[in-house]
């Protein structure tokens, strides 16, 4: 297959007509449209059930079997557009699946100007959600682990330090030529400088908790997934988006970063799990029977999922540490087998067994 007749290619080659038709209009116009998109995007992102458009008055469009670009109206009667309503509200469904389809109506429309309208209503909305509702991050580079296709580990720190920032979530440096000056403030710790969006690194790369609470780690892991729930709402809107460079920088930085930190949150947790067997082993309060819910991060389905096994039947028996060492065992080999996951998922699973394995193994 040929580049240019590669799928990326013509996705491309959309991306940059939609472009091209966009910027072809008054700047009024402009205005206008990218007014109407962010009720669109708004919509779709907040999952409400209904939406409200309009189309422009008039419209920049070529003109067919002459390709000249000239000025059209669009039918007045065909101005205002609701989706959604009523229906959606009783079935507690929202209005994504409404916009796609009227917005495939409109661009399938014999009249020129409404198609050209509806085009330009779901390019501006994509890139509404993609340049506007999210923020940028840093330039990063990440490699992938042994045997995994998305890269996750950062590489380097490659931008300088920012010195405006507060005490209170920087670290304080100063330096024997700017004694008497004050402290340097430098806003986020090195490990969280690595990654594309510092602001919402909870753990470095030691696993070690750079927030103050686990509560306040699983917020950051939810604003990552937040972010990249936006994009792919971009680009199932308009699978043209992934043509766009800001759209592939911020997919790029944003994953690597949400499947390490939501994997590190894992094993965080799973620590915690270890240090309360033990605490309850110490109190005697493990002998009625345990059940363990052990959490991994799916980097599929990009979120927090758990695998639950029984370490202790219910019952009046002693614990032992090697019950723990044998659940683990098995609970891997089950999940060696196990076809729902990919190659990352598992080995990332498999890895927090073998952390639970190790702590209550005793060599005879």
């Amino acid at each position: 297959m040929t580049e240019t007749s590669s799928p990326t290619s013509h996705l491309r080659i959309e991306f940059q007509e939609k472009q091209a038709v966009f910027n072809a209009q008054t700047a009024i116009v402009q205005r206008f449209i990218e007014a109407q998109a962010r009720n669109i995007a708004d919509a779709l992102i907040e999952h409400r059930p209904q939406a409200r458009f309009t189309l422009p008055d008039r419209i920049v469009s070529e003109i067919p079997k002459i390709d000249q670009p000239a000025s059209m109206t669009v039918p007045p009667e065909s101005r205002e557009q609701t989706v959604g309503g009523m229906r959606n509200r009783f079935s507690r469904k929202d209005v994504k699946d409404d916009i796609r389809h009227r917005l495939n109506e409109l661009e399938q429309s014999p009249d020129r100007a409404i198609s050209t309208s509806g085009g330009l209503l779901r390019y501006t909305a994509a890139m509404h959600m993609v340049h506007n509702m999210l923020p940028a991050g840093r330039t990063v580079t990440y490699r992938a682990d042994e045997d995994e296709d998305v890269p996750t580990i950062p590489v380097a720190d490659m931008e300088p330090e920012s010195a405006i920032t507060q005490a209170s979530d920087a670290i304080a440096e100063e330096g024997k030529a700017d004694e008497g000056r004050g402290t340097l403030q430098v806003p986020f710790v090195p490990a969280a400088r690595r990654f594309y969006l510092p602001q919402w690194v909870a753990f470095d790369d030691k696993g070690k908790l750079l927030v103050g609470s686990i509560k306040e780690a699983e917020a950051h892991l939810a604003s990552m997934q937040r972010y990249v729930e936006i994009l792919h709402a971009a680009s199932s809107l308009a699978p043209y988006m992934i043509a766009d460079d800001e759209y592939q920088q911020k997919r790029y930085g944003i994953l690597g970063q949400l499947i390490n930190q939501g994997r590190a949150l894992a094993r965080y947790k799973t620590q915690e799990i270890i240090k309360t067997i033990n605490e309850r082993a110490r109190a005697g309060s493990l002998n009625r029977g345990l059940t363990l819910t052990l959490p991994y991060y799916d980097d599929q389905a990009l979120h927090m999922e758990e695998t639950n096994f029984e370490v202790i039947p219910a019952g009046r028996i002693m614990f032992v540490p090697a019950f723990v060492v044998r659940a683990a065992r098995e609970e891997a080999a089950k999940r060696l087998q196990d076809t729902r996951f990919n190659t990352s998922t598992r080995k990332h699973l498999l890895a927090e067994l073998k952390m639970l394995e190790d702590a209550f193994y005793q060599p005879s």
